[in-house]
């Protein structure tokens, strides 16, 4: 799924890096935690190509997604990361976008469009 998609999908607001290049980079999972240590103890595979769902609008997040080679992060709840972290992540290369969606509203309807988890694509 076009990283677009799961904007539109998400109904969510680009923070930073939101060119061409990003918005049509396609994902094939998403994995959703507020803990940074689920992140680095269940993606496995294909990390560069999961959206990483989360509460945790912090540089911990971005520290663990650039460790785990993610590219895309998606902060529900109406998070917001601070000024810094934002710096940090243009610095990083990391797109971040913000839904007012509950992490569990952004995982159904990104599984019920199509969207997969970290332990393969979707069978229904």
């Amino acid at each position: 799924m076009r990283a677009v998609e799961i904007a539109e999908i998400l109904q969510a607001a680009p923070i930073t890096y939101w060119e061409e290049e990003d918005r049509n980079r396609d994902y094939e999972a998403a994995f959703a935690s507020d803990l940074m240590s689920d992140v680095l103890m269940f993606v496995q595979t294909n990390p560069e190509t999961t959206v990483l769902i989360t509460g945790l609008a912090n540089a911990q997040t971005l520290r663990t997604v650039e460790m785990m080679d993610m590219r895309f992060v998606v902060f529900v709840r109406g998070k917001f990361p601070s000024d810094e972290t934002i710096e940090l992540a243009r610095n990083m290369g990391i797109t971040m976008l913000a839904s007012d969606l509950t992490m569990f509203e952004a995982c159904g309807v990104l599984y019920q469009k199509g969207l997969g988890g970290i332990y393969g694509s979707r069978t229904a």
